[in-house]
């Protein structure tokens, strides 16, 4: 959800896109394991 927040943010340069983009960064450092959840869910290729 973050990556697809900025990725957003950098497109428009909407303000409110960068500010939801980091109140989701501060909920993901308050909750220990998220990050590894995110990663995760993200494409990457295996090889």
């Amino acid at each position: 959800m973050m990556d697809f927040t900025w990725k957003v943010f950098l497109q428009t340069g909407n303000i409110d896109t960068y500010l939801l983009y980091k109140e989701l960064e501060k909920e993901n450092q308050e909750i220990p394991g998220n990050q590894n959840e995110d990663l995760a869910q993200m494409d990457f290729p295996v090889s």
